[in-house]
């Protein structure tokens, strides 16, 4: 009997012309991370674009803890 193969998920994109919207919208220089703090403030944005992305990238942050590249 043969042991089923793990599905793999398809990652995550973001188009080209949402990338770094974020970034620039909090002010942050290229290449830095975003203060919690401030991903924090932005979840309580009156925009849902921008509570959106804030949630998006307070959860990313998560993802692949531990694991060695």
């Amino acid at each position: 009997m043969a042991v089923p193969k793990r599905r793999r998920r398809k990652p995550i994109r973001i188009k080209k012309a949402n990338q770094g919207k974020l970034r620039k919208s909090t002010g942050t220089k290229k290449g830095q991370k975003i203060p919690v703090k401030k991903l924090q403030q932005l979840k309580r944005s009156k925009n849902p674009t921008t509570r959106k992305r804030a949630t998006f990238a307070l959860n990313a942050r998560k993802w692949n803890k531990g694991k060695k590249s």
